[in-house]
């Protein structure tokens, strides 16, 4: 087997995983609603809100994230009947790092000057490839090749396009502001806390059965704080923070890294 197919496969993988990752986000906000249970607690006064329709707070909402330069995503989400979890931070200079977990693997991604690396573990990485249906032998050969290493994939590499995705916060928000009609029809529930910062929290029932709640941040800019997605397919809980703060990216050290494009052009394995 040669090991251009091994790497292949890997950068396959990643893309899949990052992709399936944090871009719900976007799509849930873009229904905009939320909930997640918080207890009722008092509005500042006065109410920032005042006013304003929950339709209205929505879009104060939508503009506020957009304008974000940097933020945090923490949290769940289901596609496909796969949970996944994942802690990430990302700025406008399409730099981001952080981790997700998937059936018990773990994998860390960085990004930074156009470079993406990305390293997980071997539940990881098996149960990332297994899901795409590949045969045992590639997945033991791509598991030794990057066993306790990051892979390092360059500008134009196989899987980077997808890879980056997570990592360009422009693209992460552009779908808030994309479909209007989507997040019409909010009501606004009671006012409640996201890690101790109050927030207003707009809530959207579907005849499905499908109820999304956002939590609006009710001091500063109305940043969205969190957004859980109750019933339908696709359940879930993101937790939005750290906005506007600085993200710290760490290069792997060269020795611990795999180069994708020169293992593409290695000898068969």
């Amino acid at each position: 087997m040669a090991s251009h197919r091994k790497l292949r496969a890997a950068a396959v993988v990643c893309a899949v995983a990052v992709v399936t990752g944090p871009a719900p986000v976007a799509a849930w906000a873009a229904t905009t609603g939320a909930a997640a249970a918080a207890p009722s607690v008092s509005a500042p006064s006065p109410d920032p809100f005042s006013g304003l329709t929950a339709d209205e707070i929505g879009d104060k909402a939508v503009t506020a994230t957009q304008s974000a330069t940097s933020l945090r995503m923490t949290g769940r989400v289901v596609t496909e009947g796969q949970p996944l979890d994942i802690d990430f931070a990302v700025n406008d200079r399409d730099e981001c790092t952080g981790v997700m977990k998937i059936k018990g693997g773990n994998a860390e991604l960085r990004k930074i000057d156009g470079i993406t690396y990305m390293k997980g573990d071997e539940a990881f990485w098996r149960v990332s490839m297994a899901s795409q249906g590949m045969p045992d032998a590639q997945i033991d050969a791509t598991v030794e090749l990057v066993k306790g290493r990051w892979l390092k994939i360059g500008p134009g590499q196989a899987g980077s396009a997808d890879l980056s995705g997570v990592c360009d916060l422009k693209s992460l928000l552009a779908d808030l502001g994309e479909d209007k009609e989507e997040r019409r029809g909010l009501t606004r529930g009671p006012d409640a806390e996201v890690d101790g910062s109050p927030v207003a929290t707009l809530v959207k029932k579907k005849a499905e059965g499908e109820t999304t709640t956002v939590s609006v941040s009710q001091e500063g800019k109305p940043y969205i704080l969190k957004m859980v997605k109750a019933g339908g397919e696709e359940p879930g809980a993101m937790v939005l923070s750290d906005y506007d703060k600085p993200v710290r990216v760490v290069v792997p050290p060269a020795d611990e890294t795999v180069d994708l494009s020169k293992l593409d052009g290695g000898t068969p394995a």
